[in-house]
């Protein structure tokens, strides 16, 4: 259903059962999918990627060009994956050639005032509380929360169901499973109510428990101590999912508090 007052370009692709009210303005090389909801004075840019039951508040900015001077007009894309809600006055920019995109995941909630930059990587189940802020090029995993006035350095990657506290100004990675805050940010310990809530056994935290007793609280630097759990703990996907985020983290993890 379109709205009076709406302005969308001819070029534009919008799904059966989707909602444009007024006041909102929708760009060429723009695909929106079926049953969404965009509400009024929302622009959609050159670019977005909008997938199904996908909710957008007033005053958000999807796929505008990067905050990026070596951005040269290249042809790029912000996706928002299925089931996602944008609340008002979100802005996520397009990606540059150094990744070709920006993507959401599926089933995410960013709240008010969340800016996502160019070329920054989301995972599915994520919840950004008001005014978060990820600089350009942050990979964030799935069902990872992030607290109101948080924040992200570029390159900055967080691991899966990770809980970043409120106020939070993340320098370094953050490996899967854990919650971190303070300042500067620091391990605060695992993230047990998260990963109960989504089905983790009590096995299963008491193992992650120990891999990061391992990690954080034997003394050892990290070099030290993957090996130590290369051979203290049989392999699983627990234990494949920190081993592997270590390995790569480009800046570092955060340190122990």
């Amino acid at each position: 259903m379109e709205f009076p007052l709406t302005s969308i370009h001819p070029n534009a692709k919008i799904g059966k059962g989707t909602t444009v009210e007024p006041f909102t303005v929708i760009h060429d090389n723009t695909v929106i999918g079926e049953n969404c909801w965009i509400g009024s004075n929302v622009s959609i840019m050159n670019g977005a990627r909008i997938g199904n039951n996908v909710r957008i508040f007033p005053g958000a900015v999807i796929s505008a060009v990067p905050q990026d001077l070596k951005f040269d007009g290249e042809e790029t894309t912000a996706e928002i994956g299925d089931n996602t809600t944008i609340r008002e006055c979100v802005t996520v920019n397009r990606g540059t050639k150094a990744a070709g995109k920006t993507v959401i995941g599926q089933n995410c909630l960013l709240m008010a005032y969340v800016h996502v930059a160019h070329d920054c990587i989301i995972g599915d189940h994520c919840i950004f509380a008001n005014t978060v802020t990820l600089a350009g090029h942050v990979e964030i995993g799935d069902h990872t929360v992030m607290g109101g006035f948080s924040g992200c350095h570029q390159f900055v990657k967080v691991g899966k169901h990770v809980m970043i506290r409120s106020g939070a100004l993340v320098m370094k990675d953050v490996p899967p499973f854990i919650t971190a805050g303070r300042e500067p940010v620091v391990y605060l310990g695992l993230n047990t109510t998260g990963l109960k809530r989504r089905g983790f056994t009590a096995e299963k935290i008491d193992l992650i428990t120990d891999m990061y007793r391992t990690l954080y609280l034997s003394g050892n630097n990290t070099s030290q101590a993957v090996p130590i759990i290369e051979e203290k703990f049989e392999a699983n996907e627990e234990r494949a999912e920190l081993l592997n985020f270590i390995k790569n983290a480009d800046r570092g993890i955060i340190r122990a508090k």
